[in-house]
């Protein structure tokens, strides 16, 4: 399979975890949208793009399932840091849950795809 769709197909599959992945991270410490991508970034996800996660961030703040606070920086102008909510914790929990519900499903499938 070439590159460029294999990327297109890790694309499309990113999107559906990409929020509890945001989640997951946030839960561990506050976090800075650019300090997010580093880490996303860090732990193989090299295609993320701010285009991508400031709209989340935006989106996640809009609904309350995270909190935006405004911090000095010692490098420039000030940082909103990310933390979760209690809404966020109850929502990463909730995607933790359906994760594990979906893995179950597609091992099943492909154990039972090898039978055939």
């Amino acid at each position: 399979m070439k590159k460029e769709v294999r990327r297109m197909k890790e694309s499309q599959l990113l999107k559906g975890v990409l929020e509890g992945c945001v989640l997951e991270i946030i839960s561990k410490k506050a976090i800075y949208g650019y300090e997010l991508i580093q880490s996303l970034k860090e732990m193989g996800f090299d295609k993320i793009v701010a285009g991508t996660i400031y709209p989340l961030l935006q989106k996640l703040e809009k609904q309350g399932i995270i909190h935006g606070e405004m911090r000095p920086s010692p490098d420039g102008p000030d940082r909103k840091y990310f933390s979760l909510s209690d809404a966020g914790k109850e929502r990463l929990g909730e995607f933790w849950d359906q994760w594990q519900e979906l893995v179950t499903k597609v091992e099943r499938i492909k154990k039972e795809g090898e039978e055939w």
